[in-house]
């Protein structure tokens, strides 16, 4: 009997299901036959070891009645056993290893069987977690663990189907440090003991790619009946002033767009390598501190993870070729949600930075890159995160809101919400659906529409957002061109984006004068706010500005999201003395950086 599983097993890592492969090329497994529906975890978290280790019983369905085999996603995973619900050892093989997949775990599972348990641990270099040592937190007294699981990282710390297309509901026993607090993108209770011995449920189904976990010295502070923040302590009351505004922002998204279906939501203040700006997992986004300004003016990305618990969490893409449904609504969102907690002028700021953000982000991308639906084929689906799926996205949108009128279209969106909650979608599905409900009824360009989702670039007779916040900061900034002393510019009650649009608009290459006058009238390299230092940065590296180069690297060395070090060293890669420098610099900083935010860097400086 094991010898006819082995036989079907090895003939399964040969071909994988056609059908789920063309769903989704991102994922070896076989959810056109089985699909798993529950995981159950039990995991130890030993920092000693930088490994999880335990058990994943997945509960699945058949949806192929005769199926024999589940087929699921790993990377890395040292697997020990799998067995039935009896206790009976499984036959398995692990595939070959692919740099971008990982490897096929092949399960034969027997005609009665509808859960089996994996008995694993991971790797210390798991894709989608990072160990961090104390010295490496804010507290510098305990270690921190947390993961990033998205696009396809949830296979590096658990073997499951690993895509957005396959929904799960999960419960999750942790075992940790006594004195460390374990918290998940599920049912997190602000009250809980510290005691080493965490359990949690998420009922919802949510794709893997948002399960997630985090270990560490954290509070938890609310901020009010639905919200709070869990941090390390020195981060915890800057957090919660940063971001009272969070209950608000539920509040005002619950009033456009319907109902919030997670229960509570949380954040989760990371350490500075996370490599992301924030991460969407539901009921608790996790959130990076490079925008803890002081003054609010980041949090514009709190109203994106929130967003997001209606597009993306609830109604998801089916694959990352998709992605542009989860984010160019979910921007779009994000641009009302700011637009009503801080009024018009916020919002138009804010969505020209995004759209001027995106033109230079156009003229990087090679044309098929430009498309919402790009071939991901063979690809890292890393590199479908660009400003395509998000400003175009938007772009695109914003236009549908503009043809229909904001009211109209609103209820559109609940409606799109509702009918699509908890399920996976792909770009297919919603042109059938947006022909039914916004095409035919409001008589919309059809070709037009096709335009903006399956060609490159931008269709013309676009709507560009305009600014009239910005106007003096674009005479301001002519005028200094033209020669005047920096010290002549009143930018004593310029707020952050105006200052980001005075430096991110600058000629691309100034004197050395010319930086040293701006430099000295306004203190620019000691900047602490990492969006404008970010893009005083870049202006010095394009330029060798050498004064500012300590604080670049002291910048390099602190920040690892992958949006302000990447094209630092991108930049600093174009030139001899810059590569020096960069490589200096990066091999100094990657122990501390995220996996990702290296896999993005080191190709600048082999």
């Amino acid at each position: 009997m094991l010898n006819k599983y082995l036989v079907l097993v090895v003939v399964a890592c040969l071909s994988f299901s056609i059908k789920a492969q063309e769903i989704d090329p991102h994922s070896y497994a076989n959810f056109d036959e089985v699909k798993v529906t529950h995981i159950d975890l039990s995991l130890d978290v030993s920092f000693e070891r930088s490994a999880l280790s335990g058990t994943a019983t997945l509960h699945f369905t058949r949806l192929v009645p005769n199926a024999t085999k589940l087929i699921l996603d790993t990377r890395d995973l040292n697997i020990g056993n799998v067995t039935a619900e009896n206790g009976a050892s499984l036959p398995y093989v692990l595939g070959k290893a692919d740099p971008n997949l990982g490897q096929a775990l092949t399960i034969a599972i027997p005609k009665k069987t509808n859960a089996v348990t994996v008995y694993y641990e991971t790797s210390p270099g798991a894709s989608g977690l990072q160990w961090l040592t104390p010295a490496q937190t804010a507290g510098k007294k305990q270690p921190f663990l947390f993961s990033q699981a998205q696009a396809i990282h949830a296979r590096s710390f658990i073997p499951l189907q690993d895509s957005p297309s396959v929904r799960v509901t999960y419960k999750a026993h942790l075992t940790t440090p006594k004195d460390l607090l374990a918290v998940m993108s599920a049912s997190n209770d602000p009250d809980t003991k510290r005691d080493g011995d965490y359990h949690f449920d998420m009922p919802q189904p949510i794709p893997s790619y948002l399960i997630a976990i985090a270990v560490g010295d954290l509070e938890f502070k609310a901020i009010g009946d639905r919200t709070g923040v869990y941090a390390e302590p020195s981060f915890v009351d800057a957090s919660v002033k940063e971001f009272e505004d969070t209950q608000a922002m539920l509040e005002v998204t619950e009033k456009l767009f319907g109902d919030y279906k997670w229960d509570r939501y949380d954040l989760l203040i990371l350490p500075p390598s996370f490599p992301f700006g924030g991460m969407e997992n539901p009921r608790l986004s996790f959130i990076t501190p490079t925008v803890i300004a002081g003054d609010k003016s980041l949090v514009a990305l709190i109203a994106h993870e929130l967003a997001h618990s209606w597009s993306g969490n609830t109604v998801t893409n089916a694959s990352w070729r998709d992605l542009w449904l989860n984010e160019g609504f979910t921007t779009y969102l994000t641009y009302r949600i700011m637009e009503v907690i801080y009024g018009k002028d916020r919002y138009d700021m804010e969505a020209l930075l995004g759209y001027q953000s995106l033109q230079s982000n156009l003229e990087s991308l090679s044309e098929p890159d430009q498309k919402f639906t790009i071939d991901l084929t063979g690809r890292d689906p890393d590199d479908v995160f660009s400003e395509i799926p998000y400003e175009k996205g938007a772009l695109f949108v914003r236009e549908l809101e503009q043809k229909v009128g904001r009211e109209n279209f609103d209820k559109f969106l609940m409606q799109y919400f509702e009918d699509f909650a908890f399920k996976s979608l792909d770009t297919e599905t919603f042109m059938r659906y947006i022909d039914k409900k916004l095409i035919k009824p409001y008589n919309l360009n059809k070709p037009r529409i096709e335009e903006w989702i399956y060609q490159a670039g931008i269709p013309k007779g676009h709507a560009i957002p305009k600014s009239n916040a910005f106007t003096l900061v674009d005479e301001a900034r002519s005028a200094w061109l033209s020669g005047k002393p920096a010290n002549n510019i009143n930018a004593s009650n310029w707020h952050v984006h105006q200052w980001l649009h005075f430096l991110n608009n600058m000629p691309e290459k100034l004197s050395d004068t010319q930086l040293i006058d701006l430099d000295k009238a306004f203190a620019l390299t000691k900047n602490t706010n990492n969006e404008i230092a970010h893009s005083w940065l870049m202006i010095a590296v394009r330029n060798n500005y050498q004064p500012a180069w300590p604080r670049l690297e002291e910048y390099l060395l602190t920040i690892g999201r992958n949006k302000l070090v990447k094209p630092l060293y991108q930049t600093l890669s174009q030139t001899k003395e810059g590569k020096a420098f960069g490589k200096r610099v990066f091999n100094q900083a990657k122990s501390g950086y995220h996996p990702l935010t290296v896999k993005m860097n080191e190709k600048y400086f082999k």
